[in-house]
């Protein structure tokens, strides 16, 4: 079972959502000239590690995955969003 995967606008559909009905989705978006973005990645990761697959860890990088950024709504970054039988239920802006 996979615990991190970027997302892109051909497999968002089956890892944001499809998957968020077989256990929860951890969407963090990212951007490369972000640099809590880069502070903040490495601790998701650990976490996504540790748990084992219990979670997914969904990485969109929302410079080259704008569309998919705009759909939920993300303002600043870095932006993590909980998802859960298809839907957002939780969420942060910031690395603090």
């Amino acid at each position: 079972m996979t615990h991190v995967v970027d997302v892109t606008m051909e497999n968002a559909q089956a890892q944001l959502i499809d998957e968020s009905f077989k256990r929860p989705v951890v969407i963090d978006f990212w951007a490369d000239w972000c640099a809590p973005c880069k502070a903040l990645m490495p601790i998701l990761e650990g976490l996504a590690a540790d748990y084992n697959g219990a979670f997914l860890l969904a990485k969109v990088n929302a410079d080259s995955e704008n569309h998919i950024a705009a759909q939920f709504g993300v303002r600043s970054l870095p932006t993590v969003v909980l998802m859960k039988d298809g839907q957002p239920v939780d969420g942060f802006a910031g690395s603090k």
